[in-house]
């Protein structure tokens, strides 16, 4: 006998819902058929008894039946009566002398039973249909009314759609260690020649939008095997212990379906580190994480469960999580280099039909910083923006239009702005490009716009050569230069009165640049290689944590007379680039004016008073720019872009 034969048929879900149907219609049958008889005994008029005897009399009735006390018939009309007779021993003396059709016969005894089924009948139509209502309810894991503690946990199948390794590109390290996971699945024997065992979960780490859940949607696409998929925020609810419940129902599915993976995204919902909490800890989510720690690796050891998770913010992890046996690794998921974003253009590229000038290394260069996620809508917004022009193919054009309405905010035309609030955007943004032009350790100038994006009026954009990882202190004391280049030009210009707060943003960032040196990267020789707050972003009950609260007094003040001394230095620096090239800045403002947009190589040839080459048409009509608006640049800039000015009390 093989396995087959053991397995019990499954029941068909039609059949099942068919047959309580069928149910349901039989017992409203046999409910009309408890009333019917009465409701045609009722149909009958019912008559006195002495109205009876005088018809008699008058000789209108034609036929009588008598069972018992029930005296029931018809008319000369032919119309039903029924009546009830008293013990009259004369009845039947006056239906002969009249000549009357009667019959008697003996009154009928309802079965018990059947009397039984008619007053209970009512009751197991209600029984039945709310048990029916509950099991559609619980079909859903843990939606129904009884359901609290049931596992949310989704079998994921990918009849369409299907994702695999060849899909996901530009991490290729997080994809080998991935890799092997599910070569395991397949194969286990091959790791197990050696004595090597299967790591029992994987913890996928990285920024949003790098890839994590497409990596873990690859597995599922790869492995052949039952894939769960939940979220952190699944397993808690306000009520204590259904956390916990959730986490055991989970497990026992994936014990009935092993070997399986077991996905949780966004596990740093449920996996926070315990004991931040007031009171005695014994919380929902820390009962769920306990039981979360134990069903891993406790006492009995699920075997063949792979569990895979994601978040991006592993430091706020419970350290019991993190440890071997339970998280064997941890999978680090980057940002893409060039190489990587070029093969993320690729994969998304495949998708849309591009014109023969466009180039993936060419815009992967441009994109430093993006990650998957960002990539992939780069190309949607250049798709979007071919279809609105009615063209057929994606040409590089609409690439770079989606490249800085991604990086810069889309352009605001129907703002309106006069003249003089458009000369002091130019002048601003003329100001942060020379600045990046002449000082050293700069990036080099991209692109200076005066076209209102996002919220910003203006926009100065400044590209790395490659990718960085880092920053020398020759380069952040350029970029303070960078950031106040657009006051330095407007109050050069307009004078000391004449200042907007346009350049609030700026000052933002070289202040906060500024303390970070000061702070963090012991950038100060004053107060040396020391760490003087800790990470920002460990936030428990929503206080920051940090050091500095608990600084002395004198070193405060050090560390504002450093950061003080650091901008003021940056001032400077802007300060004497601008005042030694005032004609270049007079230069550059008008180009800006003339073409509202301008690359870093045409900005340079306008500052030399030569022709910038655009003898087709291609520039930018005045725009009508208007009042109101921020000058905040979207900081989804990797390399940092410095905002035009705004208008008083913007």
């Amino acid at each position: 006998m093989n396995d087959d034969d053991n397995k019990q048929p499954e029941t068909n879900p039609w059949m099942k819902s068919l047959l309580i149907w069928v149910g349901i219609l039989v017992g409203l049958a046999l409910f009309v058929a408890m009333f019917d008889g009465r409701t045609r005994a009722a149909a009958a008029d019912g008559i006195s008894y002495s109205e009876f005897l005088q018809r008699i009399d008058e000789g209108t009735v034609k036929k009588v039946e008598i069972a018992g006390d029930v005296v029931s018939g018809t008319l000369s009309n032919d119309k039903a009566f029924r009546t009830y007779a008293p013990n009259d021993p004369m009845l039947i003396e006056r239906l002969k002398e009249k000549g009357v059709n009667f019959a008697a016969k003996p009154e009928e005894q309802p079965s018990i039973w059947l009397v039984i089924l008619y007053q209970s009948l009512p009751f197991i139509l209600i029984i039945g249909i709310a048990f029916f209502i509950m099991r559609q309810m619980q079909k859903n894991a843990g939606s129904g009314a009884m359901g609290f503690g049931k596992s949310r946990a989704r079998m994921l199948t990918q009849k369409e759609g299907r994702v695999t390794f060849d899909d996901v590109a530009g991490i290729d390290e997080a994809r080998e260690e991935l890799q092997e996971i599910v070569d395991f699945l397949k194969d286990p024997t091959k790791f197990a020649r050696l004595g090597g065992k299967i790591p029992k979960g994987a913890l996928l780490v990285g920024s949003p939008g790098t890839g994590k859940t497409l990596l873990a949607r690859a597995i599922a696409g790869e492995a052949n095997v039952p894939f769960f998929t939940i979220s952190g925020s699944d397993f808690v609810e306000m009520f204590v212990g259904v956390g916990a419940s959730r986490v055991r129902d989970m497990f026992e599915q994936a014990k009935k379906n092993a070997p399986c993976i077991v996905f949780i995204d966004e596990i740093d919902a449920v996996g926070r580190h315990r004991g931040a909490g007031l009171g005695n800890g014994n919380d929902e989510r820390e009962q769920t994480l306990n039981q979360l720690l134990v069903e891993m690796d406790g006492f009995e050891a699920n075997e063949g469960i792979i569990i895979i998770a994601a978040t991006n913010r592993p430091d706020v992890l419970d350290p019991a999580l993190l440890r071997p046996g339970r998280f064997d690794r941890q999978v680090v998921v980057p940002r893409p280099d060039i190489d990587g974003r070029v093969k993320i253009l690729e994969v998304h590229m495949k998708k849309v039909p591009l014109a023969p000038d466009v180039s993936a290394r060419t815009i992967a260069r441009g994109t430093p910083g993006f990650s998957g996620a960002d990539l992939a809508n780069l190309v949607n917004e250049a798709a979007l923006l071919a279809a609105r022009k009615g063209k057929r193919l994606v040409a590089m054009s609409e690439f770079e239009e989606a490249k800085d309405k991604v990086m810069m905010g889309a352009e605001r035309k129907s703002m309106v702005m006069t003249e003089d609030e458009k000369k002091a955007t130019a002048y601003h943004e003329a100001g942060h490009a020379l600045v990046s032009l002449h000082v050293p350790g700069c990036d080099p100038l991209h692109k200076v716009t005066i076209i209102p994006r996002g919220r910003a009026l203006g926009v100065t954009w400044n590209l790395p050569d490659r990718d960085r990882y880092s920053m020398s202190m020759k380069q952040m004391k350029a970029k303070l230069a960078l950031c106040f280049g657009g006051r330095i030009a407007e109050q050069l210009i307009y004078g000391e009165d004449s200042l907007n707060t346009g350049a609030s943003n700026d000052i933002q960032q070289a202040t906060d640049m500024a303390r970070a040196m000061v702070m963090e990267y012991g950038m100060s020789e004053k107060l040396g290689w020391l760490r003087y707050r800790d990470n920002q972003d460990e936030v428990f009950l929503g206080h920051s944590v940090s050091r500095s609260q608990h600084m002395s007094e004198q070193t405060a003040r050090m560390i504002d007379e450093e950061v003080r001394r650091l901008v003021e230095e940056g001032e400077s620096v802007a300060r004497q680039v601008l005042t030694d090239n005032l004609n270049q800045l007079h230069k550059l403002a008008e180009a800006l004016l003339e073409y509202e947009t301008l690359s870093g190589e045409e900005s340079k040839r306008a500052i030399a008073g030569e022709d910038i080459g655009r003898d087709d048409g291609n520039a930018h009509k005045p725009a009508s720019l208007g009042t109101g608006g921020s000058s905040i640049p979207k900081t989804r800039r990797p390399s940092g872009g410095f905002g035009g000015p705004a208008p008083q009390g913007a």
